[in-house]
């Protein structure tokens, strides 16, 4: 399931048009399960930085949309929630998250944003493929 991690890359990457966390975590999935960019793209608009707010990051968010579009049940959400959590100090709220980026003495918040985005794919993409293995067999 590469490819989810390559597109969301690719969007990170892409300097002609701002994508945020939400969007460069819920587009490659929403592509792969037939909605078109430009749909997904500003469904998860205003989930980014945290809600606009510094709330739960959008990285978060846009993986718990892309679990919900491929009709994951909410044990995968918990799950892929536990998990954030437990790599990150039991934090979701983008501004903790970037404080924490922040007193490490990193300046750019990018490369932390990028992170958690290819995290959270890779998570989605794990859970997914436990939950069509799990329907399989």
């Amino acid at each position: 399931m590469g490819n989810y991690l390559k597109r969301c890359e690719e969007l990170r990457a892409d300097t002609t048009r701002h994508y945020g966390c939400s969007q460069a975590v819920f587009i490659p999935f929403a592509e792969a399960m037939g909605m078109d960019t430009e749909t997904a793209y500003h469904l998860s608009a205003h989930f980014r930085a945290g809600m606009l707010q510094g709330e739960v990051c959008g990285a978060i968010t846009g993986a718990l949309m892309a679990l919900g579009l491929a009709e994951a049940d909410s044990k995968n959400a918990a799950a892929l929630l536990n998990k954030v959590k437990a790599n990150h100090e039991n934090m979701l709220d983008c501004r903790d998250l970037l404080k924490k980026w922040h007193s490490a003495g990193h300046s750019d918040r990018k490369p932390h944003c990028d992170g958690m985005c290819f995290e959270c794919v890779r998570l989605v993409e794990e859970l997914l493929e436990k939950e069509n293995a799990g329907q399989e067999g």
